[in-house]
């Protein structure tokens, strides 16, 4: 006997990709309905420091050129 799960997602293979991802979608929301706002919290006041370091120079940046210059390269 085929579980729910099972005969849903034969559905699922049948479907259209855009039609994929409103399933994908619904059950993302479906499962994020007590959402922890801590991380975020934690993040934007992390965000705020680098901010505040590189405007008070207190934190050195790099630029994208640099960063992607190959090693040994100068």
């Amino acid at each position: 006997m085929k579980h729910v799960a099972d005969e849903i997602m034969e559905k699922v293979g049948e479907l259209p990709d855009l039609e994929k991802l409103r399933v994908v979608d619904e059950i993302l929301t479906q499962l994020d309905k007590r959402p922890d706002p801590e991380p975020d919290r934690i993040w934007a006041d992390e965000a705020l420091r680098r901010w505040e370091g590189c405007r008070s120079g207190l934190l050195k940046t790099v630029s994208y050129e640099e960063i992607m210059k190959p090693h040994g390269r100068s």
